[in-house]
């Protein structure tokens, strides 16, 4: 197996550059998880390291070798798609060893490899089924199957999940994350899907108007983000944000009945900020009066209480236990001031504590 290395990688349409210098380390075995809203880049990104996208510029290693040239079949890598693209007329075992027979492989090579990947992903009693006889999800690890079968030196998954209902996404999700704890492979995903994106990487990259924002390890990047798009976006619900102003050491917000103070090292006075909280950080306080209660969604152990500020500003607090808030209700918030996160206004970049400097 191997890694993959993306040096100062370029991709531009004619005059309209979309990709915008990536340089980006996935290491040998690694899971690695492209994320970000539509039309970030991430799909393209994932095409270019497939060959399906011509690079523009920059360099794409795999292992020891340059494959920014190479055609795909050279690249040593296998691709599953959000369809999943089976021969109807082919049974199993003919769909997943279709490209080993294309290719010349010996029968029994092809037998053995199709037995071994399905093996792994418990498809033996549907080797003699046709894709219409099988269920999506059934469909989708045949497609999983016959890029097994190609022994690539890494996977490449595209949004693989999105065809799929709600449970057939989390028997799948289960099923890739064994895959790849078994065999070890280095796999790239992209998806849009924070809890996939949460469970199965190892690492995160979280692309915007393609280039990287951030990119670390899941709970990394969900407990210390670097700026506010990398805050609002990891997570489901999104963080909270509220706009406030630097007065007196403390930060003013409109929604509060209370200045906040932040253990950050706050900018100068006057100074426009942002002010982030997590729903699960937030505790509501019955006795209070600065938000009304507009929606309330109950999903069994958890709640989710959407509430209105005077300024009209929404948040949401996660309610867990039997007591619920009630639509209509008037109430107010609570929270630990070391859960705040502080961004300044006009950047999104994170504010922070400023170290005192280590004696000479």
């Amino acid at each position: 197996m191997s890694g993959v290395m993306l040096s100062d990688v370029i991709k531009r349409y004619g005059s309209t550059q979309v990709i915008h210098g990536i340089d980006l380390q996935i290491e040998d075995g690694e899971f690695c998880v492209f994320v970000g809203p539509s039309g970030c880049g991430k799909s393209t990104l994932l095409r270019m390291v497939a060959g399906l996208e011509e690079t523009t510029d920059g360099k794409i290693s795999i292992g020891k070798r340059d494959v920014t040239r190479l055609d795909p079949s050279e690249r040593g890598v296998a691709m599953v798609f959000q369809t999943y693209a089976l021969y109807p007329h082919m049974t199993v075992k003919e769909n997943m060893g279709f490209g080993l027979k294309m290719n010349k492989h010996p029968k029994a090579e092809i037998d053995a490899k199709v037995a071994e990947a399905s093996r792994i992903l418990k498809l033996d009693e549907y080797l003699a089924r046709k894709p219409a006889a099988l269920s999506g999800g059934q469909r989708q690890r045949v497609s999983i199957g016959r890029a097994i079968v190609r022994g690539p030196e890494v996977f490449l998954f595209d949004e693989p999940l999105s065809n799929l209902d709600a449970e057939l996404r989390v028997e799948m999700r289960v099923e890739i994350a064994r895959l790849h704890k078994e065999i070890g492979a280095t796999m790239i995903y992209v998806t849009h899907d924070q809890v996939e994106a949460m469970t199965l990487a190892d690492k995160i990259v979280v692309l915007r108007k393609g280039v990287i924002e951030q990119v670390g390890a899941p709970l990394d990047l969900y407990r210390d983000p670097n700026n506010r798009f990398v805050a609002g976006f990891i997570g489901s619900p999104a963080m909270n944000f509220l706009e406030g102003t630097v007065k007196g050491g403390a930060v003013e917000v409109p929604d509060f009945a209370r200045s906040l103070s932040p253990d950050v090292t706050l900018p100068a006075e006057g100074r426009r900020v942002s002010v982030g909280l997590r729903p699960e950080h937030l505790t509501l306080d019955p006795d209070g009066a600065t938000h009304t209660v507009d929606l309330t969604e109950a999903l069994g152990g958890v709640s989710y209480a959407y509430l209105i500020g005077p300024q009209g500003e929404r948040v949401v607090v996660e309610e867990r236990g039997d007591i619920r808030s009630r639509e209509g209700e008037t109430v107010g918030l609570s929270f630990d001031p070391a859960r705040i996160f502080v961004f300044d206004a006009e950047t999104g970049e994170r504010i922070r504590k400023e170290r005192a400097p280590e004696p000479a």
